[in-house]
């Protein structure tokens, strides 16, 4: 009988301890999560633990082509923040009320780039609408890049072979991944001959080279934009914040972006 009255004692003990014990022992550090275009990886992972270090807010990032990003976004994913590679699936996202328009920003600027694996006996490319693609592809050999009807980066390369006038050349030949750290790997890997990249992509790759570069004005600029979701918790504008201070600014520069901080029209 002593026993129980102990025991029950002692249940009651730490029932009455329980809301005390309760905010220290199951406080969740804050969090938030980005989707963010398969490009940015490299740098938004160095940018993401200094903003880790400097806010203790941690930051879990999803890479992948923007249109599915924002896909998901739009099928209800709990992102906090996106990133797009391109300016037309922001505006997708803006009108549908998914982003936050007043927090968008245009962050960063890239280039469009002809590369081949690094020990290609494809040197040099000059792009331009002479260019034998299909002479360099050889037999038959593909030409890879981002899905063209969807990934920003195979909307760009599509856009600049159609105003050189050399889709209708190079279209059979196309092979087409679902974004662009994809395509890059299928180079990579010497699955194919030629790939159509971001400059950023090419540089951290040392399996490819960079063989040529698309001329401006054969492609709408290729834009970044970023911007704070429509569920996006309070802590994301510090992030949208954290994206255009010198600190990121020097990280993006190191990994070959073009630092481009406005604010969208």
């Amino acid at each position: 009988m002593i026993i129980r009255r102990h025991i029950l004692g002692l249940a009651a003990a730490l029932v009455l301890a329980g809301p005390a014990m309760a905010p220290g022992a199951f406080a969740q550090e804050p969090t938030l999560t980005v989707f963010a275009a398969a490009s940015m990886k490299n740098a938004l992972d160095d940018i993401n633990t200094a903003f880790t270090n400097e806010t203790k807010i941690k930051v879990t990032a999803s890479y992948a082509a923007s249109s599915a990003l924002m896909k998901q976004i739009e099928q209800g994913a709990p992102a906090d923040v996106f990133a797009s590679a391109d300016l037309e699936w922001m505006d997708y996202g803006n009108q549908r009320k998914l982003v936050k328009s007043d927090t968008r920003v245009n962050l960063l600027g890239n280039r469009l780039v002809l590369i081949a694996p690094a020990n290609s006996k494809t040197s040099s490319v000059t792009i331009n609408k002479d260019t034998k693609f299909t002479e360099l592809l050889g037999a038959d050999g593909r030409l890879v890049t981002g899905d063209v009807r969807a990934v920003p980066v195979g909307k760009y390369a599509k856009a600049a072979l159609e105003k050189l006038g050399l889709w209708a050349q190079v279209e059979p030949r196309m092979a087409m991944a679902e974004n662009v750290r994809a395509a890059l790997a299928l180079v990579a890997r010497e699955e194919a001959p030629l790939g159509i990249v971001y400059e950023t992509d090419a540089k951290v790759e040392p399996k490819v080279k960079i063989v040529g570069a698309f001329p401006e004005g054969s492609h709408e600029p290729i834009v970044y934009p970023a911007a704070v979701t429509t569920q996006g918790k309070p802590d994301a504008a510090k992030y949208i914040q954290f994206l255009r201070s010198d600190a990121a600014k020097a990280i993006f520069e190191k990994y070959g972006f073009t630092w481009l901080n406005k604010p969208a029209a």
